[in-house]
This record gives C-alpha cells, structure tokens and sequence, in this order.
C-alpha cells in the first residue's frame, strides 16, 4: 500500500495503534501505551521552550524510508527544513533534522536501531532514543553522542513529572 492510502483508508482511522508501513508496503502496527504517549509529549514541550523561529517540532511524523514509511514518535525540523519541504504533506520524503524514538513494550531496542539507520539514510543529523526510564540517548552519523550537538540545552532525561 502506498502511504496515501493508509492515510485516506476509512477503515484505518482512529485506531489504537501506531500504523507504519514496510519495504512491502504492509501495514505494521504497534500498540501505544500511556507512558509512552506522556514521554512523547514532555520531549515535544522541551522543543517548544528551545525552538528557534521558523522551526517546527512534529509529533508522530511520517517519513518516507528505503524501508517503508515509519512514523517517527518526535521529529523536529528548521526553518530550512520547512521551507523545502512545506507543511501540508501526507509523508516526508527527506528525514526532518532530529528524530527522535521512545522505547515501548511493543518497540524493542533491534527494530529501534533498524530505524536509527533508516532515518540517517533519509537525511537525519541526529536520531535520539527515550528509554522507559526517561533516559536520553543521542546519536550522529558518527555514532552515541554524549549529548545533542543540535540542541545542547536539551534535558538528558526526561521526568515524568506529573504533579
């Protein structure tokens, strides 16, 4: 299936899965937790708080791999960025600058790493992993960074403060 059609398909709206596509094209399907949900909206805000002008911070973005589409849980992308690529896109066809994964019961650490390689093949500077724990972990091209090279003020852990 072409990712468009997963997007339009009535049938596939509204489901408690995260649904990304594979090298061909079926519909892979992942179970969203709570936890992982929270984690993906606290990374969002702490890009929010960071942002330069121009730049956006995207939540569950789709982006077109050598693999299929996958839908990253965080990205985010410059000014630059969106100006190639735009705002009104059904998928990516070029990775935004950071992607970021959180590690889920239904996502393990093998299919992440898959990923990691997939959205640098997609023009990716960074792909960042949230571990169950809140634990960041940042990497280049070049391999585990101790921290962002791109947003150096981003927290290495991220607190589930929910008081």
């Amino acid at each position: 299936m072409e990712w468009r059609e997963v997007v339009e398909h009535p049938s596939l709206q509204d489901l408690p899965f995260k649904i990304e596509t594979n090298e061909w094209g079926e519909i892979v399907m992942t179970p969203a937790t709570g936890t992982h949900g929270i984690y993906q909206s606290l990374i969002n805000e702490c890009f929010v708080k960071l942002k330069e002008k121009g730049s956006r911070s995207i939540i569950e973005c789709p982006i077109q791999t050598s693999e299929g589409t996958k839908v990253a849980d965080v990205a985010w992308g410059s000014a630059a960025f969106f100006k190639k690529h735009g705002f009104r896109v059904i998928s990516f066809t070029e990775s935004p600058e950071i992607v970021v994964e959180v590690k889920s019961p239904s996502n393990s650490l093998k299919r992440i790493e898959g990923k990691k390689q997939l959205y640098f093949e997609a023009g990716a500077k960074e792909v960042w992993f949230c571990d169950e724990d809140g634990e960041m972990h940042f990497f280049s091209l070049q391999g585990k960074l101790k921290r962002s090279e791109l947003f150096k003020e981003f927290p290495e852990r991220i607190e589930l403060d929910l008081m």
